[in-house]
């Protein structure tokens, strides 16, 4: 059963490789790149990743990825993400109903306020059955083609496309980790860039756009 795993980039010369070297000895790699200046190209290229173009925006190059893609799995995984090791072991054995799911969040540094975040995101996952991009969500791909794909969103693109495939059918939170980058809340702070987290989710479920919500996002950035 072949895995492709595709990851959204832009300017991320700095991490691009390390989530390569990830997934790379296990599956076939894909970087959707939106543009970069900075060197991302070629550093995915030099991991061993395919490297294609795509229109900005995460929902766009994920899309794009996958349309590429020749996995009977899909796996979407963030730039400034790595997966740990034996996670290919833990997808192939998922019993043939799931259609997709994510795996668990782990923040990649020792700040006790993260273990917080990640049991958060865990009790999240197992009482509303909602996994966001970092996790690195994954899908088969005739499932993934039942739901209809990424919609093209340039923000809450992985909380659509959740929404999509548990219509499909039922899903599966892996203990393998997923480490992702600490930088957004080191940027702004973790109780800032959660309140603006929580904040930016209640907007969309009142039925805010995401195109608005992306354009404030990037402001706050």
């Amino acid at each position: 059963m072949k895995v492709s795993v595709i990851v959204p980039a832009l300017d991320e010369a700095a991490c691009i490789a390390a989530a390569i070297h990830s997934v790379r000895a296990d599956a076939e790699v894909i970087v959707a790149d939106g543009g970069s200046r900075d060197g991302t190209r070629e550093q995915a290229a030099a991991a061993g990743a395919r490297v294609i173009s795509s229109p900005r925006g995460r929902g766009p190059q994920l899309r794009r990825g996958a349309e590429e893609a020749t996995g009977d799995w899909l796996v979407f995984l963030h730039a400034d993400t790595r997966l740990e090791a034996g996670w290919c072991e833990a997808l192939r054995r998922l019993p043939g109903a799931v259609v997709g799911g994510a795996f668990r969040l782990a923040i990649d540094s020792p700040r006790p306020a993260y273990r917080w975040i990640e049991t958060g995101v865990a009790l999240r996952c197992r009482w509303l059955g909602l996994a966001y991009g970092d996790q690195a969500l994954f899908a088969r791909r005739a499932a993934y083609e039942a739901a209809g794909g990424f919609p093209p969103l340039p923000l809450m693109e992985d909380l659509a496309f959740v929404r999509r495939l548990r219509r499909v059918g039922p899903l599966a939170y892996l203990g393998s980790r997923a480490f992702t980058s600490p930088r957004r809340w080191e940027r702004h702070g973790v109780v800032s860039t959660l309140l603006r987290n929580w904040w930016t989710l209640g907007l969309y479920a009142a039925g805010r756009s995401p195109e608005r919500l992306a354009r404030s996002y990037q402001a706050h950035r």
